[in-house]
């Protein structure tokens, strides 16, 4: 993305909030929580703030401190199944909804994290 499109998505502010309320979903859940030691959550909120700012088109202080996302790869020691997907996506809704976007801004980002969601799942087994 651009950093227009960043800017009409609120810039930072919307980033910081999908992350943090994306985070307390998570640690709301069983199915997501089993996945993120608790010491690492804090961490991984500041990781997914840097990440989507660089992905809407912020700065890029995601590939300063951690090289290329690598999204799959990074995932890839996590079980995620349908099941884990659907919760993911709950708690992303969550944390969309949070941001209070406009109706075509939250088109495009849920959009971005349906199609991510669906990319992570590396398995079918429960």
């Amino acid at each position: 993305m651009d950093s227009q499109t960043f800017q009409q998505l609120g810039g930072e502010k919307t980033f910081a909030t999908i992350a943090r309320v994306f985070y307390e979903g998570v640690k709301a859940d069983p199915v997501l929580h089993e996945m993120y030691p608790e010491e690492d959550l804090t961490a991984a909120e500041e990781r997914l703030r840097m990440f989507l700012v660089q992905y809407w088109g912020g700065k890029t202080e995601y590939q300063e401190k951690r090289g290329h996302p690598r999204l799959r790869m990074r995932h890839s020691p996590f079980k995620i199944n349908p099941k884990a997907k659907q919760h993911w996506l709950a708690a992303m809704r969550s944390a969309v909804d949070a941001a209070e976007l406009s109706e075509a801004d939250d088109a495009l980002v849920w959009d971005y994290f349906e199609r991510a969601a669906l990319a992570m799942v590396n398995t079918f087994e429960d």
